[in-house]
Protein backbone atom coordinates (compact mmCIF):
# COMPACT_ATOMS: atom_id res chain seq x y z
CA UNK A 1 0.00 0.00 0.00
CA UNK A 2 1.57 3.58 -1.01
CA UNK A 3 1.43 5.81 2.18
CA UNK A 4 -1.80 8.03 2.53
CA UNK A 5 -3.43 5.85 -0.17
CA UNK A 6 -5.89 2.97 0.55
CA UNK A 7 -6.97 0.16 -1.66
CA UNK A 8 -10.02 -0.27 -3.18
CA UNK A 9 -12.50 -2.94 -2.77
CA UNK A 10 -15.61 -3.55 -4.30
CA UNK A 11 -17.91 -6.31 -2.66
CA UNK A 12 -21.54 -7.46 -4.06
CA UNK A 13 -24.05 -8.86 -1.95
CA UNK A 14 -22.57 -7.41 0.95
CA UNK A 15 -25.66 -6.41 2.69
CA UNK A 16 -25.54 -9.41 5.06
CA UNK A 17 -24.02 -13.23 5.21
CA UNK A 18 -20.75 -13.95 3.78
CA UNK A 19 -20.45 -10.67 1.44
CA UNK A 20 -20.77 -8.47 4.77
CA UNK A 21 -18.47 -10.33 6.29
CA UNK A 22 -15.94 -10.51 3.44
CA UNK A 23 -16.88 -6.54 3.11
CA UNK A 24 -15.33 -6.39 7.29
CA UNK A 25 -12.30 -8.31 6.55
CA UNK A 26 -11.38 -5.86 4.13
CA UNK A 27 -12.51 -3.06 6.01
CA UNK A 28 -10.15 -3.91 8.68
CA UNK A 29 -7.25 -5.07 6.22
CA UNK A 30 -6.75 -1.10 5.58
CA UNK A 31 -9.45 -1.37 2.51
CA UNK A 32 -11.44 2.20 1.26
CA UNK A 33 -15.05 -0.22 -0.12
CA UNK A 34 -17.75 0.27 -2.29
CA UNK A 35 -20.35 -2.39 -1.44
CA UNK A 36 -23.89 -3.17 -3.71
CA UNK A 37 -27.14 -5.27 -2.98
CA UNK A 38 -30.95 -4.70 -3.93
CA UNK A 39 -31.96 -4.27 -0.74
CA UNK A 40 -31.99 -1.41 1.58
CA UNK A 41 -29.62 -2.93 4.28
CA UNK A 42 -27.26 -2.09 2.31
CA UNK A 43 -27.03 1.33 4.06
CA UNK A 44 -26.93 -0.65 7.94
CA UNK A 45 -24.27 -2.85 6.43
CA UNK A 46 -22.08 0.61 5.37
CA UNK A 47 -22.95 2.89 8.64
CA UNK A 48 -21.37 -0.70 10.71
CA UNK A 49 -18.31 -0.52 8.34
CA UNK A 50 -17.33 2.75 8.47
CA UNK A 51 -16.82 2.11 12.11
CA UNK A 52 -13.37 0.16 11.22
CA UNK A 53 -11.98 3.74 9.83
CA UNK A 54 -11.70 3.67 5.68
CA UNK A 55 -13.85 5.43 3.77
CA UNK A 56 -17.48 3.20 2.34
CA UNK A 57 -19.91 4.00 -0.38
CA UNK A 58 -22.97 1.83 -0.94
CA UNK A 59 -25.14 1.23 -3.77
CA UNK A 60 -28.78 -0.34 -3.60
CA UNK A 61 -29.42 -1.86 -7.14
CA UNK A 62 -30.72 -4.88 -8.75
CA UNK A 63 -27.34 -6.68 -10.22
CA UNK A 64 -28.92 -8.92 -12.17
CA UNK A 65 -29.37 -6.44 -14.80
CA UNK A 66 -27.05 -4.17 -17.00
CA UNK A 67 -28.27 -0.66 -15.45
CA UNK A 68 -27.98 -2.05 -12.23
CA UNK A 69 -24.17 -3.08 -13.01
CA UNK A 70 -23.78 -0.03 -14.81
CA UNK A 71 -25.02 1.87 -11.55
CA UNK A 72 -22.71 0.12 -9.72
CA UNK A 73 -19.52 0.96 -12.21
CA UNK A 74 -20.39 4.47 -11.86
CA UNK A 75 -20.01 4.60 -8.28
CA UNK A 76 -16.34 3.12 -8.59
CA UNK A 77 -15.54 5.70 -11.64
CA UNK A 78 -12.50 5.55 -12.90
CA UNK A 79 -10.89 4.30 -9.85
CA UNK A 80 -8.28 1.32 -9.29
CA UNK A 81 -9.97 -2.08 -8.08
CA UNK A 82 -7.43 -3.69 -5.97
CA UNK A 83 -9.86 -6.29 -5.07
CA UNK A 84 -13.52 -7.45 -6.74
CA UNK A 85 -15.81 -10.09 -4.23
CA UNK A 86 -18.42 -10.64 -6.61
CA UNK A 87 -20.48 -12.04 -3.99
CA UNK A 88 -24.11 -10.85 -5.26
CA UNK A 89 -26.52 -14.24 -5.72
CA UNK A 90 -29.80 -15.83 -5.03
CA UNK A 91 -31.14 -19.13 -4.36
CA UNK A 92 -34.41 -20.70 -5.70
CA UNK A 93 -36.53 -24.42 -4.22
CA UNK A 94 -39.42 -26.54 -5.53
CA UNK A 95 -39.31 -28.50 -8.51
CA UNK A 96 -38.14 -26.35 -11.90
CA UNK A 97 -41.16 -26.81 -13.28
CA UNK A 98 -43.37 -25.33 -10.08
CA UNK A 99 -41.16 -22.65 -10.24
CA UNK A 100 -42.05 -18.82 -11.29
CA UNK A 101 -40.08 -17.88 -14.61
CA UNK A 102 -39.70 -14.68 -13.60
CA UNK A 103 -37.82 -16.08 -9.90
CA UNK A 104 -35.89 -18.24 -11.95
CA UNK A 105 -34.69 -15.81 -14.46
CA UNK A 106 -33.79 -13.47 -11.75
CA UNK A 107 -31.32 -16.37 -10.16
CA UNK A 108 -29.77 -16.81 -13.18
CA UNK A 109 -29.45 -13.03 -14.22
CA UNK A 110 -28.20 -12.35 -10.61
CA UNK A 111 -25.89 -15.21 -9.91
CA UNK A 112 -24.43 -15.45 -13.89
CA UNK A 113 -25.20 -12.56 -15.95
CA UNK A 114 -24.48 -9.35 -13.88
CA UNK A 115 -21.74 -11.25 -12.43
CA UNK A 116 -19.90 -12.23 -14.99
CA UNK A 117 -20.48 -8.43 -16.86
CA UNK A 118 -19.27 -6.82 -13.71
CA UNK A 119 -15.71 -8.65 -13.36
CA UNK A 120 -15.29 -8.18 -17.40
CA UNK A 121 -15.28 -4.53 -16.66
CA UNK A 122 -13.38 -4.99 -13.37
CA UNK A 123 -10.99 -7.30 -14.44
CA UNK A 124 -10.27 -5.54 -17.68
CA UNK A 125 -8.78 -2.59 -16.13
CA UNK A 126 -6.61 -5.06 -13.56
CA UNK A 127 -4.81 -6.61 -16.55
CA UNK A 128 -4.36 -3.28 -18.16
CA UNK A 129 -2.60 -2.60 -15.03
CA UNK A 130 -0.97 -6.08 -14.31
CA UNK A 131 -2.15 -6.08 -10.70
CA UNK A 132 -5.59 -6.87 -8.80
CA UNK A 133 -7.34 -10.06 -7.26
CA UNK A 134 -11.13 -11.23 -7.87
CA UNK A 135 -12.73 -13.78 -5.39
CA UNK A 136 -15.85 -15.34 -6.85
CA UNK A 137 -18.34 -17.21 -4.78
CA UNK A 138 -19.36 -20.49 -6.18
CA UNK A 139 -20.56 -22.95 -4.20
CA UNK A 140 -20.02 -26.77 -3.52
CA UNK A 141 -23.59 -27.17 -4.92
CA UNK A 142 -21.79 -26.68 -8.36
CA UNK A 143 -20.35 -29.95 -7.91
CA UNK A 144 -23.55 -31.86 -7.80
CA UNK A 145 -26.64 -31.70 -9.71
CA UNK A 146 -29.31 -29.35 -7.56
CA UNK A 147 -32.57 -31.67 -7.18
CA UNK A 148 -35.16 -29.04 -6.54
CA UNK A 149 -32.97 -26.33 -6.53
CA UNK A 150 -31.71 -27.18 -10.75
CA UNK A 151 -31.32 -23.53 -11.38
CA UNK A 152 -28.97 -22.57 -8.43
CA UNK A 153 -26.84 -25.55 -8.36
CA UNK A 154 -26.17 -24.81 -12.53
CA UNK A 155 -25.37 -20.88 -11.64
CA UNK A 156 -23.05 -21.97 -9.30
CA UNK A 157 -21.57 -24.87 -11.42
CA UNK A 158 -21.05 -21.71 -14.26
CA UNK A 159 -19.61 -19.74 -11.59
CA UNK A 160 -17.13 -22.87 -10.38
CA UNK A 161 -16.06 -22.99 -14.16
CA UNK A 162 -15.69 -19.64 -14.99
CA UNK A 163 -13.29 -18.88 -12.02
CA UNK A 164 -10.88 -21.47 -13.33
CA UNK A 165 -11.15 -20.77 -16.88
CA UNK A 166 -10.43 -17.05 -16.15
CA UNK A 167 -7.81 -17.68 -13.42
CA UNK A 168 -6.05 -19.82 -16.51
CA UNK A 169 -6.97 -16.99 -18.90
CA UNK A 170 -5.03 -14.33 -16.52
CA UNK A 171 -2.09 -16.36 -15.15
CA UNK A 172 0.47 -14.33 -16.62
CA UNK A 173 -1.03 -11.09 -16.07
CA UNK A 174 -0.95 -10.22 -12.49
CA UNK A 175 -4.31 -10.93 -11.57
CA UNK A 176 -5.49 -13.65 -9.94
CA UNK A 177 -9.06 -15.39 -9.71
CA UNK A 178 -9.90 -17.05 -6.72
CA UNK A 179 -13.55 -19.20 -6.43
CA UNK A 180 -14.93 -19.32 -2.65
CA UNK A 181 -16.95 -22.61 -2.57
CA UNK A 182 -19.14 -22.55 0.61
CA UNK A 183 -21.49 -25.24 1.68
CA UNK A 184 -24.55 -24.59 3.66
CA UNK A 185 -24.09 -21.27 5.55
CA UNK A 186 -26.02 -19.60 8.52
CA UNK A 187 -27.23 -16.92 6.15
CA UNK A 188 -30.98 -15.52 5.11
CA UNK A 189 -30.57 -17.34 1.90
CA UNK A 190 -32.65 -20.49 2.76
CA UNK A 191 -35.50 -18.33 3.75
CA UNK A 192 -35.60 -15.84 0.91
CA UNK A 193 -35.33 -19.30 -1.36
CA UNK A 194 -38.13 -20.76 0.14
CA UNK A 195 -36.52 -23.51 1.80
CA UNK A 196 -37.50 -23.37 5.26
CA UNK A 197 -39.27 -26.75 4.83
CA UNK A 198 -36.35 -28.69 3.63
CA UNK A 199 -33.54 -31.08 5.43
CA UNK A 200 -30.94 -28.75 4.14
CA UNK A 201 -32.50 -25.70 5.05
CA UNK A 202 -34.04 -26.28 8.74
CA UNK A 203 -29.97 -27.92 9.80
CA UNK A 204 -28.85 -26.03 12.71
CA UNK A 205 -25.60 -27.18 11.87
CA UNK A 206 -24.59 -24.61 8.91
CA UNK A 207 -21.25 -23.14 8.80
CA UNK A 208 -21.08 -19.84 10.32
CA UNK A 209 -20.74 -16.70 7.59
CA UNK A 210 -17.85 -15.27 9.13
CA UNK A 211 -15.34 -18.12 9.62
CA UNK A 212 -16.78 -18.75 5.72
CA UNK A 213 -16.09 -15.27 4.46
CA UNK A 214 -12.51 -15.43 6.26
CA UNK A 215 -11.21 -18.81 4.49
CA UNK A 216 -12.42 -16.99 1.23
CA UNK A 217 -10.49 -13.64 2.18
CA UNK A 218 -7.42 -15.52 3.13
CA UNK A 219 -7.43 -17.73 -0.07
CA UNK A 220 -7.82 -14.28 -1.86
CA UNK A 221 -4.94 -12.78 -0.57
CA UNK A 222 -2.76 -15.48 -1.04
CA UNK A 223 -4.15 -15.65 -5.04
CA UNK A 224 -5.14 -19.30 -4.92
CA UNK A 225 -7.63 -20.86 -7.18
CA UNK A 226 -10.17 -21.91 -4.96
CA UNK A 227 -11.16 -23.36 -1.66
CA UNK A 228 -13.89 -25.24 -0.20
CA UNK A 229 -15.00 -23.96 3.60
CA UNK A 230 -15.26 -26.35 6.05
CA UNK A 231 -13.77 -30.16 6.55
CA UNK A 232 -17.26 -31.43 5.93
CA UNK A 233 -17.57 -29.48 2.63
CA UNK A 234 -14.39 -30.65 1.77
CA UNK A 235 -15.02 -34.02 2.25
CA UNK A 236 -18.23 -33.62 0.13
CA UNK A 237 -16.70 -32.75 -2.61
CA UNK A 238 -14.03 -35.37 -2.62
CA UNK A 239 -16.85 -37.38 -2.88
CA UNK A 240 -18.58 -35.47 -5.71
CA UNK A 241 -15.66 -35.77 -8.00
CA UNK A 242 -16.19 -40.21 -8.15
CA UNK A 243 -20.00 -40.35 -7.22
CA UNK A 244 -22.16 -41.23 -10.30
CA UNK A 245 -23.90 -37.90 -11.24
CA UNK A 246 -27.67 -40.27 -10.84
CA UNK A 247 -26.68 -41.09 -7.09
CA UNK A 248 -25.78 -37.26 -6.23
CA UNK A 249 -28.88 -35.95 -8.37
CA UNK A 250 -30.35 -38.85 -5.71
CA UNK A 251 -28.88 -37.55 -2.80
CA UNK A 252 -29.50 -34.03 -3.66
CA UNK A 253 -33.33 -34.53 -3.22
CA UNK A 254 -33.07 -35.77 -0.05
CA UNK A 255 -31.49 -32.60 1.54
CA UNK A 256 -33.80 -30.02 -0.78
CA UNK A 257 -36.85 -31.76 -1.80
CA UNK A 258 -39.97 -29.59 0.38
CA UNK A 259 -41.15 -31.22 3.02
CA UNK A 260 -37.96 -33.22 3.40
CA UNK A 261 -37.35 -31.75 7.10
CA UNK A 262 -39.87 -34.13 8.06
CA UNK A 263 -38.62 -37.15 6.54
Amino acid sequence: MIEGIRPLAVVTGASSGIGYELARLAAEDGYDLVIAADEPAIIEAKDALEQHGGKVEALQADLSTTQGVDELLAVIGGRQVDALMANAGRGLGHGFLDQDWAQARFVIDTNVTGTVYLIQKVARAMRERERGKILITGSIAGLMPGSFQAVYNGTKAFLDSFAWALRNELKDTGVSVSCLMPGPTDTEFFERADMLDTKVGADPKKADPADVALTGYRAMQKGEGDVVAGFKNKLQAAMAAVTPQSVLAEQHRKMAEPGSDKA
